[in-house]
């Protein structure tokens, strides 16, 4: 880390990143002293650990999620009263494990990031800035009527595009309606084309905002889903936004940020946003109320292009921001290039065989022990961009699917 990251200057406090998935806590440099992580003694984990003493691995038989990790008795082994405890995304489960042994929790507040995050009550919470949404209403199933123009319905808990369907006949929604009818749903416009999303920081009521990226959306042979997310590319927005565009869209983040800090939020948010092709609108989607999946990525590839003392990446600023430390005039470190792109569990697609690194590849690999449907399975990452536009890959994504079709699995 260096000198400039506001951090160094924290308490001499131990800070623990507990994480189902190594991949989500190494957004910081490697080996900083008083920065540990406590994560599933994976094959990709198992690798990195050689060089990191600070990372803990426990070994069980299955994969443990977060909650089962601060429970187990090798977390409270290795952490001790006092000590500060972050996750990937907080609930109230983990709020009262870290209560209970007296661990000082960094997260905002559980019931805060479920309010903000989740489809039906996020609007609510948005109050005056609902009208960033593509919003029809909210109403339960049996209320709903088909009025001849496709819609997007939305129950009130979904993740990476899961509990989001296009409704785009009177037969679909009538056999929905008769399997939910008392099921609250929000019923959106229904909005052709691209999506962007970023990570922003609310750090002492400062809202700083993040590079925006492409989001990946539903492409095969990645997903199945048409509404999965499974990637981010940091070259093409500037390909397709206008100037005019962008502004609009940070329009969105800051008010959003504004509006997070008003009510103690802390820390990394992020925004989903979808270009309407015909008007130019940029429309608000979803709001990620925790660390986004990107963030560790993003973070990576700023520490490549770090040159200036007053510049830090998003990583160190959501955490600097969760230790309620100065940001002291920091600004978010440019990234204009680099994507990932996840392999998800498919119907064709369930079992990678172990990937060798391939130095002529220039990619890097994360591999997974997954096997729901549309969980992660391969996690590939490049310093360039692998779109050329809206849902078209260029040469390098190319690449990374012909990659992916060879595999034996």
């Amino acid at each position: 880390m260096k000198a400039n990251n506001p951090h160094k200057k924290a308490k001499k406090r131990r800070i623990f990143y507990i994480c189902r998935d190594l991949e989500r806590a190494l957004g910081m440099e490697q080996n900083q002293p008083d920065y540990f992580i406590i994560t599933n003694a994976t094959g990709f984990a198992r690798k990195i650990a050689k060089t990191n003493k600070r990372i803990i691995l426990i070994s069980e038989k299955k994969t443990l999620d977060t909650r089962e990790m601060l429970a187990h008795p090798q977390t409270a082994e290795n952490i001790s009263a006092g000590d500060y405890v972050m996750v990937f995304k907080n609930t109230i489960q983990i709020e009262n494990i870290c209560l209970e042994h007296k661990w000082q929790l960094l997260n905002p507040p559980a019931i805060l990031a479920a309010q903000v995050e989740e489809k039906i009550s996020q609007v609510l919470w948005l109050g005056s800035l609902k009208k960033f949404l593509p919003l029809i209403k909210i109403d339960k199933l049996k209320n709903v009527t088909w009025t001849g123009t496709k819609f997007i319905l939305q129950y009130n808990r979904s993740h990476t595009g899961s509990g989001t369907i296009l409704i785009t006949s009177s037969r679909q929604l009538s056999k929905i309606k008769k399997q939910f009818p008392e099921r609250e749903a929000r019923l959106s416009k229904f909005i052709d084309g691209p999506m962007f999303t970023n990570n922003n920081i609310v750090w002492n009521k400062k809202i700083m905002t993040g590079n925006i990226n492409y989001q990946i959306t539903g492409l095969k042979p990645f997903t199945d889903n048409k509404f999965a997310t499974v990637g981010n590319d940091w070259f093409l927005p500037d390909k397709i936004l206008t100037p005019a565009q962008i502004k609009q869209y940070k329009k969105i983040a800051i008010e959003v940020g504004k509006k997070l800090s008003k009510d103690g939020w802390r820390g990394l948010y992020g925004i989903d946003a979808v270009l309407e092709t015909k008007t130019g609108r940029l429309y608000l989607i979803e709001i990620n109320a925790r660390q986004p999946a990107s963030t560790t990525y993003e973070s990576q590839l700023q520490q490549r292009v770090r040159d200036k003392k007053q510049s830090i990446t998003v990583f160190d600023a959501h955490l600097s921001s969760l230790l309620n430390l100065n940001s002291n005039g920091l600004k978010l470190i440019k990234i204009n290039n680099g994507a990932q792109i996840i392999q998800r569990v498919t119907a064709d697609i369930y079992h990678l065989p172990k990937i060798k690194i391939n130095k002529k590849n220039n990619f890097n690999f994360i591999q997974y022990q997954n096997e729901k449907i549309d969980s992660d399975l391969l996690r590939i990452q490049t310093d360039q961009g692998i779109m050329s536009k809206h849902k078209t890959f260029n040469d390098c994504g190319l690449k990374l699917i012909k990659f992916i079709k060879t595999l034996k699995y």
